[in-house]
């Protein structure tokens, strides 16, 4: 089963370390990364969808942040 996450961060080294903590775990990068501006809070975020081979089938409950 491919598992997908979507990461997201301020525009600050915490999105980064994210990503990489991400890439740590055998998680890859799919596509480009996001940039946005939100507005309601002033400030810019950071987006990156990344995925993973894992064994088993797809679940609901399934802690993606843990695989």
């Amino acid at each position: 089963m491919r598992a997908y996450r979507f990461l997201t961060e301020d525009d600050t080294s915490a999105f980064c370390h994210k990503v990489t903590e991400a890439l740590s775990k055998g998680w890859e990068l799919h596509g480009p990364p996001a940039y946005a501006f939100d507005a309601a809070r002033g400030v810019m975020r950071c987006g990156q969808a990344v995925t993973k081979d894992v064994e088993g089938e797809y679940s609901p409950e399934m802690k993606l942040g843990r695989l």
